[in-house]
């Protein structure tokens, strides 16, 4: 059994372009994404540079899911080494009108799908006291958002499940990164309403390589956190500061529609 490089929600965004940071590293890499062209275009552009890697168009809202990833890594004689959980779903509007089947979806993949795949790898990381996880959360998780509900408190619970479980493996040879990015250019973005409110306007916007760049730096540095970006890193410690009246209608005014 040979390491493999695992990436989450690697066809778009920021999962992307952590599996092409990622790739230079001469470790097999098993790609996962619902978008099986997606998968292809970057499975044959990672290999024309020489990298070993392979698609898995997995749905991972399914119930099933970590068990097929699970099976398919051992199909192909690999073993999960670095597990990097960017599969991430966004929703804009408030809760009692959106529609609840999209809500528990989102649930699914930002909080249930990234728990799963990481209890499924990480005893056997712990075991041979080499690996690791990236999770890509958001700096929504520091703060409740108004009209972003959801998507806020799934982000939350991955800083607090990443900062959580990297305590508990200090010292176990086992990395625990959680990056947490402000607003990235990414297709989750544009998709949706977000980028019409004042947020997008007043706040600043990266690139989705530079933030894959530092959010894997960081990792393989062993830091518990990263968040890209000076005025993100602000942006965190004055919310900390806020009383909760207050950093609510702040957030209500900057997530409404221009």
């Amino acid at each position: 059994m040979k390491p493999a490089i695992v990436v989450t929600g690697a066809a778009s965004g920021i999962g992307r372009e952590l599996a092409r940071v990622a790739a230079p590293e001469g470790l097999a890499m098993v790609l996962v994404d619902r978008s099986q062209a997606a998968l292809d275009e970057l499975v044959a552009e990672l290999g024309r540079s020489g990298a070993q890697a392979g698609g898995l168009c997995i749905d991972l809202a399914e119930r099933d899911a970590g068990r097929r990833l699970e099976n398919a890594l051992a199909e192909r004689g690999l073993y999960c080494d670095v597990l990097v959980n960017s599969a991430g779903l966004g929703l804009f509007g408030p809760v009692a009108e959106a529609d609840r089947e999209e809500q528990l979806r989102l649930l699914d993949v930002n909080m249930r799908a990234l728990t799963e795949l990481t209890l499924r790898f990480i005893p056997a990381m712990v075991a041979r006291r080499h690996g690791g996880v990236l999770n890509v959360g958001s700096i929504s998780g520091y703060m409740p958002g108004p009209n972003v509900a959801l998507y806020s408190a799934s982000k939350a619970y991955v800083r607090s499940f990443t900062a959580a479980l990297g305590a508990e493996l200090a010292g176990s040879g086992v990395t625990v990164t959680c990056l947490a990015p402000g607003i990235v250019r990414t297709a989750l973005f544009l998709r949706t309403p977000l980028s019409q409110t004042r947020l997008n306007k007043l706040l600043p916007r990266a690139d989705a390589p530079k933030v894959a760049a530092a959010g894997w730096r960081a990792f393989r540095a062993g830091k518990p956190l990263v968040i890209p970006g000076l005025a993100n890193r602000i942006i965190v410690r004055v919310s900390g500061l806020l009383p909760d009246a207050a950093l609510l209608r702040l957030i209500s005014f900057l997530l409404r529609k221009r």
